[in-house]
């Protein structure tokens, strides 16, 4: 496992993330990020898709 350090697009406060590199590049490459990284969050995924936060997401679109 590595460790990934995201910083959201919004509030600027880094996450660190542990994934496996090959999670990562096989998201990268063209995987569903659910099916390559499935051990995360959704909250951790959407942090490497969109460079959104749990919090910023819910201020900018409400909860589920």
């Amino acid at each position: 496992m590595s460790n990934y350090v995201l910083e959201c697009f919004y509030c600027n406060r880094e996450k660190s993330v542990e994934a496996d590199a090959h999670d990562v590049e096989a998201w990268r490459t063209g995987e569903l990020i659910q099916v390559a990284m499935p051990y995360l969050t959704a909250g951790e995924r959407e942090l490497f898709i969109s460079g959104t936060c749990d919090n910023c997401w819910e201020k900018l679109f409400g909860e589920n």
